[in-house]
């Protein structure tokens, strides 16, 4: 019978192998690989990487065979994860299905939905979207007006969503709907997947200061959806939502470890921009010193994110610890670039042209697009609340009653 150390074996060597070299080099700028009906590669390493990784299963290890995935255990899953972080192995492919839905159908979802809809998600042949916020339904989900109206065999969406990452690149969207208006904000809402090639829907780009933009707004023209699309319970939509949330604020911190250029290291920009450490200005002090804290900071929130996975790993609640992580990660990442702007002085300035390195006019868009990060997967105001409430549990406030 193996052992889990048989397993490490294997798998190393198994990695080493198959994972070619150029895929274990930090992540350059644009070469995230998106599954989906059409997978593009920058170059033939990424198709490798794909093709052996979805063939072995391990785009989704520790799902069930029986749904395309590796049929791993918490534990193998672990050592699996672990390995490919001694190799440095990017991600074979970004897949916001697997990461956030996947694990609601597989929780949720009819036997019939888990075969049809996780085994492509599982060899990357369907992108995803996120259909949650709207114009007037932001930190108030639960406010959102996008209705499906029951049409016998299927439903007909009429309304609106916004700040959907990737909504004109991708083949299917897990949405919110209203589906019984006549009930209190969250006993009226469901869980519907679409197909974005539906007729009736359009997606708009919207563009961002950082002059780059993956968020679209996207509108529903009595757009028909089968029954069969429903996920959960009608009307009990809800309460998946808030599992599938909590899946989001993991990805969140996830994606943040790859999503942003790997190369703005900040010890290592620091040391070819700031003074020598000789150097006794108190301005030049007071930036090292922010810059030492900075990366502190980054290092103590790595090591949670360890933990977490170990907890999540012994089947333990971390569901409040992933709304903090979220909070903390994308509030670090502005800190850090706010710091790294610093560093740079004059030559964080720069938009374009030869007069600035391509690292600097880099920096300068992903500084730019780290407040973004803020307001993504729920702003930073509004996980605070989610904290205090959910997590530390603490009473709301009653204005009616201050003094007392």
């Amino acid at each position: 019978m193996s052992t889990l150390e048989d397993f490490r074996r294997e798998t190393r060597a198994w990695l080493e192998a198959n994972c070619p070299p150029s895929m274990r080099t930090a992540m350059p700028d644009g070469e995230l690989v998106w599954g989906g009906r059409t997978v593009e590669f920058k170059h033939e390493d990424q198709r490798l990487w794909f093709e052996r990784m979805r063939d072995k299963g391990w785009f989704c290890p520790d799902w069930p065979a029986e749904y395309g995935g590796g049929g791993l255990t918490p534990e193998q899953n672990a050592v699996l994860e672990a390995e490919m972080r001694r190799l440095r192995c990017r991600p074979p492919q970004i897949n916001l299905g697997i990461w956030m839905l996947g694990p609601v159908i597989l929780e949720f979802g009819s036997e019939a939905q888990k075969r049809e809809l996780l085994p492509p998600m599982a060899r990357g042949e369907i992108r995803w979207c996120q259909g949650f916020s709207e114009p007037n339904a932001g930190s108030d989900l639960a406010s959102l007006k996008t209705s499906a109206v029951d049409a016998g065999d299927h439903f007909v969406v009429n309304g609106t969503k916004i700040w959907t990452s990737y909504g004109d690149k991708s083949d299917w969207m897990y949405m919110l709907v209203r589906t019984n208006p006549d009930v209190p904000k969250q006993q009226g809402i469901s869980l519907l997947v679409v197909d974005m090639a539906s007729p009736g829907i359009e997606a708009r780009p919207i563009d961002l200061i950082s002059g780059k933009s993956s968020f679209c707004q996207v509108f529903f023209d009595n757009v028909k959806v089968p029954k069969g699309q429903l996920i959960g319970p009608l009307n009990g939509g809800w309460t998946l939502a808030k599992a599938l949330l909590q899946h989001e604020r993991r990805a969140m911190s996830k994606f943040g470890e790859f999503a942003l250029p790997t190369h703005f290291d900040l010890l290592s920009i620091a040391g070819n921009y700031l003074p020598a450490q000789d150097a006794s200005s108190p301005a030049d002090v007071a930036l090292r010193q922010r810059v030492y804290a900075t990366a502190m900071d980054e290092m103590a929130y790595s090591l949670t994110a360890q933990r977490m996975g170990e907890e999540a790993r012994a089947r333990k609640n971390v569901s409040g610890l992933m709304s903090i992580m979220k909070l903390v990660h994308s509030e670090q990442e502005k800190d850090k670039f706010e710091v790294l702007v610093d560093v740079l002085g004059h030559r964080a300035l720069g938009w374009e042209g030869d007069a600035f390195e391509a690292q600097e006019l880099a920096l300068t868009k992903a500084w730019l697009g780290s407040f973004a990060q803020t307001i993504a997967g729920g702003s930073s105001e509004v996980q605070l609340n989610v904290i205090a409430k959910r997590v530390l549990e603490l009473p709301e406030g009653n204005s009616g009653k201050q003094g007392k």
